[in-house]
């Protein structure tokens, strides 16, 4: 059996004791800033898959009025994995659509239902209501559900950002909060739908 050292002794160069190791984290685009806007797309994860491709969000942008000015600050789309109960997420300058489940149908949360009921008959997105005490079931199709990431997910986030691009400081992700992004979505989806409609075709 043969013998080595294993040299384990940082050493000292130019008068200076080095680190053993690197703990420096590699650049990635989910921490550092970009010069121009990046779209990355990573693995949807157990359970889940992506609908919407890299040339979906280049699409769905040239239809957003004044994007140029609204894309000032934003270094990163992220087509993300999927994560229980999180359509999307919004990071200091980072925007995230996360993949779709497997599962095309699931209740409702009646709050929830009530305040999208209208955007979702616009998408032609079909919802079972049971009556009174009894389930609201959603019956997703791959059609419908990419309307719902990109004309109302993905604006909620755009809103975020927009709020934040509105601060001086801009450290504060969301100053006005899920209202003010809700709101902000809705108010721009009336401006994008038929637009979305006229390029993708009317969801089936």
């Amino acid at each position: 059996m043969s013998h080595f050292y294993r040299k384990t002794a940082p050493g000292v160069r130019n008068g200076r004791v080095q680190k053993q190791n690197n703990w420096a984290l590699s650049p990635s685009v989910y921490r550092n800033t970009q010069t121009c806007l990046v779209i990355d797309r990573r693995k949807p994860g157990e359970g889940y898959r992506h609908l919407l491709l890299k040339r979906d969000i280049e699409r769905f942008v040239a239809l957003i009025p004044n994007w140029d000015a609204l894309a000032v600050g934003l270094d990163l789309i992220s087509l993300d994995c999927g994560r229980h109960g999180c359509d999307g997420w919004y990071n200091r300058g980072a925007l995230g659509i996360c993949a779709w489940p497997k599962e095309m149908s699931y209740v409702l949360d009646t709050v929830w239902f009530a305040e999208h009921r209208r955007f979702l008959e616009r998408i032609g997105a079909r919802v079972e209501e049971g009556g009174i005490g009894r389930d609201i079931v959603i019956h997703w199709t791959d059609a419908t559900a990419r309307a719902y990431q990109l004309c109302h997910v993905f604006l909620h986030e755009l809103g975020h950002h927009a709020d934040r691009m509105h601060t001086h400081a801009k450290k504060d992700n969301a100053p006005r909060g899920e209202g003010f992004a809700e709101d902000y979505a809705f108010d721009l989806e009336r401006e994008v739908l038929e637009r979305y409609f006229a390029e993708f075709g009317f969801p089936e």
